[in-house]
């Protein structure tokens, strides 16, 4: 149906008039936020202001008919805009006019790839990026912008452009500081930190920059003084091909495909955040497509990547918004100031809006964060801090990528390794429990119950038969039962299968008999092939712990009946 790719005609069906009048109030407060941040963002990639505000009207207008979340607002982002810088403008050798081709083609190109994924239902992907990885990757992206930014707040022309050596450059030329600019920048910085403290609903972007543009309108300080945004041209944006042909394509797809997993990654989560706030539910895949038409739109019509943008939509959510209509009205909004407010614009200071940029990314740190992940798990803080410091040091997208590998090195590792549990008789517990829980727990005499907490596949199915075979050995004294409950072993391939053949060979020659418990129906697929079942036998094969334990015990009691009756008939005959 129609309404499944366009969810806008769904809510405006049910449109109920008390709606517009809320809606109409967040869509021109979202513009109050979303005006000044997005000049602030083009700021940070090296684009002429305009830039930033093309990327604000048809790829808003877009989203709002394609989305499925209700209160998400799209525009230019902290870390998008910070991946481009890091990778195109090398690629771009000062060049601006190719440096936006360079862009608008990367936009359009992870649109595309989106809308792709979002047709092929690969929404699901963005549930393989770990929160650790995310936390790290913010706070790298907001590190990295606050000292990207320092040097235009002190009115410095930096060199620089990475992490440590704009760290470096700033110390060793902080003489040159510009007085007029700093003292501009910090009239920006304190009304941003008392308007967001005291009336966090407020536009705090635009409240903030109005008292040093007008300041410098009013005392008539020059260009050079302060350092302003200067002429922008007005009126709308118009379609272009980016035109950088097949190898210009070819150079930028992986970035592109880095781009992706920022672009949708952060869009998905903030769009989840505020559907489950407002009791309702997002669709993945619709996001991706949505997201994706978004992006090939900001770049066919003189915009750059946009994504999920986290404060305009706590603005949209504070303000009361309802539907999309909100996006609809900021769209119409951003482009009547385009068409006849951008003389206004020209008096926005550079310090200024380094000082919102610096102020925005200050919000994107999550301390709060980082110290839980100490508190929860040590190896996800340690990841988190690596991804940190891998933006930082190799840049964004190598650093990422970097992430990415040692979370799944991790995983790996824990299936390789995977955590098994021996089980016995807890007290005051019933069945048969995990050992560990309880110093006053003890196995069961004369038999090892044991769970691998891991999918039995290739790469780990040497360590299942070594650490079984290791506890066997170690055991005092000697077993006689082995117990393996397989109720874990989620999974099990043809390397798995032969482990627990070869298993079996190595337990009788032990003297230890193998019993299963809780087989899963895979167990026939292999059993069948293999002769495991038989091998086994069906006798030694229950669907409980606790009955597998009740049969080797009468088992056990009869042996012992019949080894004395033995006993005492060999006696008689001496």
């Amino acid at each position: 149906m129609l309404t499944d790719w366009i969810p806008l005609l769904r809510d405006l069906r049910q449109y109920r008039k008390g709606w517009l009048t809320r809606d109409v109030v967040a869509g021109l407060s979202v513009t109050a936020v979303q005006v000044p941040t997005a000049i602030a963002y083009a700021s940070l990639v090296g684009f002429p202001p305009e830039v930033g505000l093309y990327a604000c009207i048809l790829p808003v207008l877009i989203y709002a008919l394609f989305g499925s979340s209700r209160q998400l607002v799209i525009g230019p982002d902290a870390a998008t805009c910070a991946m481009i810088a890091a990778v195109l403008l090398p690629m771009a050798g000062g060049d601006l006019g190719y440096y936006l081709k360079l862009s608008a083609a990367m936009a359009v190109t992870a649109g595309l790839l989106m809308v792709l994924g979002g047709m092929a239902r690969m929404g699901f992907i963005v549930n393989f990026f770990s929160r650790p990885i995310l936390v790290g990757f913010l706070n790298g992206i907001a590190l990295s912008i606050i000292v990207g930014q320092l040097g235009k707040l002190f009115g410095i022309t930096m060199v620089n452009r990475d992490f440590g050596p704009s760290l470096l450059e700033l110390a060793r030329r902080l003489g040159e500081m510009n007085a007029y600019r700093l003292g501009v920048g910090l009239a920006t910085l304190m009304p941003l930190i008392l308007t967001f403290r005291y009336a966090p609903r407020s536009p705090a972007a635009l409240i903030a920059l109005l008292i040093p543009s007008l300041a410098v309108f009013l005392m008539g300080l020059d260009a050079h003084a302060v350092n302003l945004v200067g002429e922008i041209p007005s009126g709308l944006p118009s379609f272009a091909l980016p035109g950088l042909g097949y190898e210009g394509a070819q150079s930028i797809f992986m970035s592109s495909v880095g781009l992706v997993i920022i672009i949708f990654t952060g869009g998905v989560l903030t769009a989840r955040s505020f559907a489950a706030r407002n009791g309702y539910s997002i669709n993945a895949d619709q996001e991706m497509r949505a997201i994706g038409f978004a992006n090939i739109t900001s770049g066919l019509f003189g915009g750059f990547a946009v994504t999920g943008a986290d404060s305009r939509t706590a603005v949209n959510d504070a303000s009361g918004g309802k539907t999309q209509l909100v996006s609809v009205i900021s769209a119409l909004a951003t482009a009547g100031i385009l068409l006849f407010l951008t003389q206004p614009l020209g008096y926005l200071p550079i310090p200024a809006l380094a000082a919102v940029l610096i102020f925005s990314a200050w919000g994107l740190l999550d301390i709060d964060g980082i110290r839980r992940l100490r508190s929860i798990d040590h190896f996800e803080f340690k990841l988190s801090l690596l991804t940190t410091i891998g933006v930082l040091v190799i840049g964004v997208l190598p650093g990422v990528v970097f992430a990415i590998a040692l979370a799944l090195s991790n995983v790996l590792l824990k299936i390789y390794k995977p955590k098994d549990t021996l089980l016995g008789v807890v007290p005051g517990l019933k069945g048969y429990n995990d050992l560990s829980i309880s110093e006053a727990a003890r196995p069961v005499p004369g038999v090892i119950i044991y769970r691998f907490d891991a999918p039995l596949l290739f790469f780990n199915a040497d360590y299942f038969k070594t650490r079984i075979l290791s506890l066997v050995d170690n055991t005092e004294p000697k077993p006689r039962w082995f117990v393996l409950n397989v109720e874990s072993i989620s999974q099990l391939d043809s390397t798995g299968a032969q482990a627990v053949d070869e298993l079996i060979d190595e337990l009788q020659n032990r003297g230890v008999h193998l019993v299963v418990a809780r087989p899963k129906v895979y167990m026939r697929k292999y059993g069948q092939v293999l002769g495991l079942i038989k091998k086994i036998g069906t006798d030694n094969m229950f669907y409980s712990v606790h009955s597998a334990v009740s049969a080797i015990l009468k088992r056990e009691e009869r042996d012992n009946m019949v080894e004395s009756e033995s006993i005492t008939e060999r006696s008689h005959e001496t």
